[in-house]
């Protein structure tokens, strides 16, 4: 087989053996009849015991897992008992057919309403289907699809993975990660760079790699090369061999001196002390959903303020960014929005929320207030999917009704970019989010592969509107003295682009932890002019892939570092 080219998302270079993911489940046979002496009645009994069984697997999992791995297990717990599904599921065992049948074509059916919604909504169809394998298995009593065990570490191929195996990889084993779906945003991209696994995804013709043949993958420049000759096993090797990165000390700079504030992003206490423990300055991202997943009522006010002091208490004295609740789309609650949207990733989430059920961020809010007068860590508050200036003015009253004083906006939304001065000029801050902002300027749903060279950070337009940012926040501050505008979509965990990043005017970046001394390392060499040069040069660039090209070009530490 030739080289094969995908897009890299975690950088990485190794040799191994592939083992691709086992076979999915077969179907039962369509409209299969009850088992002998069983009526629906007990085959409902039997299926609610499976989806039980599996929720509480997919439960326990979460709660030994940490950050977005925890979050993924989570929301894929609820789906195994969504009343939709099994709902739908006994309604056909009163025509007659068995649990195993009833509840693959029940899951088919909420799969395909799902995927006509769009957008996030259709990206929760493939987590249906994922559950409905899990459930047919136990209903089978064989195990779970999932990943292949080995006694050896080895590269793991599939066409993508389902949440609950993103999730539960143990890069003990799993030594790198090659998709021939996905995206740069999918859950295998995201879990791979918190593991620092080597990663490609929506790598054509991966699916053709047989189990047993070694690969080399090289995560950064995005190629898998089948049965690799001298030169990529010396490549493979030297990085292995590479010299430790210098141990961030918890403070960064550009080689003359222009302090860039390393913070991380976290999704609950756990996150936060590991962070710190990584030298991380304070928090840049704290996903506040780690509260409200899960439930099917708003939590309470002490049960917020507990949870967001086991995050504040982490870093006393230094900052902690909160994002307040980012629920619909994919993150749809109960209490909160509507499932039924034509297209939730453009409908009521974020901010939004509150225009259709007040009263829950404002609630939220005072949370937040009391946490941070029972600890000792400086506070800033944001709102996510602010498109319009009024909006931030009226996030903005929020937080100072709530005592809160440092409120800011997500920049998600390209009309927030766009008129960032006027948006800027009624909060303290403003936070860039390139995941969401990156979809919605391309116009490409973030986990779909055959979209993922437009869902690219590197993308020309991106990157201007992340200038644009800079710009407005200039223009809102005083003289010398712009607001500050932080990065925490994952665009920040990479190197080179966060040397962009800065160039542009960033102020700060945020992270996953495991990024820090790789930013850390490569800012450390140039000048802020010179970053500022290589973000011009991207700029410039006609596609992501002659950004990308460009500037890594310039970067020859990142060869040195491996990265």
């Amino acid at each position: 087989m030739s080289t094969i080219h995908g897009v890299g998302v975690s950088p990485g270079r190794v040799v191994g053996p592939v083992l691709t993911m086992p076979p999915a489940i077969a179907p039962p046979v369509a409209s299969a009849p009850l088992p002998a002496g069983a009526t629906p009645e007990t085959e409902a009994e039997r299926l609610r015991a499976a989806g039980k069984s599996v929720s509480a697997d997919l439960k326990a999992r979460a709660s030994a897992a940490t950050g977005d791995a925890a979050d993924v297990l989570q929301a894929t717990a609820l789906m195994a008992a969504d009343p939709m599904l099994l709902k739908t599921a006994v309604k056909l065992l009163g025509t007659g057919v068995n649990a195993e049948a009833a509840v693959w074509e029940a899951a088919e059916k909420v799969a395909a309403q799902l995927a006509s919604l769009g957008g996030y909504m259709a990206e929760r169809a493939t987590d249906v289907l994922d559950v409905r394998a899990r459930i047919v298995a136990e209903l089978r009593g064989v195990p779970a699809p999932g990943i292949p065990h080995s006694d050896r570490p080895f590269v793991l191929c599939a066409e993508d993975l389902a949440p609950a195996d993103t999730a539960t990889l143990d890069p003990a084993r799993v030594i790198a990660l090659v998709t021939s779906g996905g995206g740069p945003q999918s859950h295998t991209a995201i879990i791979a760079r918190a593991l620092g696994l080597p990663a490609v995804v929506a790598a054509a013709g991966a699916a053709e790699l047989a189990s047993g043949a070694e690969v080399f993958v090289d995560g950064a420049a995005g190629v898998v090369v089948p049965d690799p000759g001298p030169a990529e096993r010396a490549a493979a090797q030297a990085y292995a061999d590479r010299a430790p990165l210098p141990v961030f000390n918890g403070t960064c700079a550009t080689a003359d001196g222009h302090r860039v504030p390393l913070l991380a992003n976290v999704g609950g206490g756990a996150d936060a002390r590991a962070a710190a423990a990584a030298g991380a300055e304070g928090v840049g991202l704290l996903r506040t959903e780690f509260c409200f997943l899960g439930r099917d009522a708003e939590p309470g006010h002490d049960e917020q303020v507990a949870a967001y002091r086991g995050v504040f208490d982490a870093f006393p004295g230094r900052k902690v960014v909160l994002r307040t609740l980012d629920a619909g789309a994919d993150k749809p609650l109960p209490f909160l929005t509507d499932t039924a949207e034509p297209n939730p990733a453009l409908g009521v989430r974020g901010y939004r929320t509150d225009t259709t059920v007040p009263g829950v961020l404002a609630r939220q809010l005072a949370a937040v207030a009391q946490a941070e007068a029972e600890s000792g860590a400086e506070v800033w508050v944001m709102a996510p999917m602010v498109s319009t200036a009024s909006e931030a003015a009226d996030f903005a009253a929020l937080c100072a009704e709530a005592g809160l004083r440092v409120p800011g906006v997500m920049v998600e939304v390209p009309s927030a970019a766009l008129t960032a001065g006027a948006v800027l000029r009624h909060v303290d801050f403003a936070s860039i989010g390139t995941n969401d902002l990156t979809q919605y300027t391309m116009a490409a749903d973030r986990q779909l592969g055959p979209l993922a060279a437009l869902n690219d950070p590197w993308q020309p337009a991106v990157l201007a509107l992340v200038k644009a940012t800079a710009d407005g926040a200039a223009r809102a501050g005083t003289e010398g003295s712009p607001k500050p505008v932080g990065v925490c979509g994952e665009a920040a965990a990479d190197p080179a682009l966060a040397v962009v990043l800065v160039g542009l005017g960033a102020t700060s970046l945020s992270m996953t932890a495991r990024a820090l001394e790789q930013v850390a390392a490569v800012l450390s060499t140039v000048t802020l002019e010179r970053a500022r040069e290589l973000a011009a040069l991207a700029l410039d660039a006609e596609s992501a892939v002659d950004a990308r090209e460009a500037v890594r070009a310039s970067l020859p530490i990142l060869e040195q570092l491996g990265l």
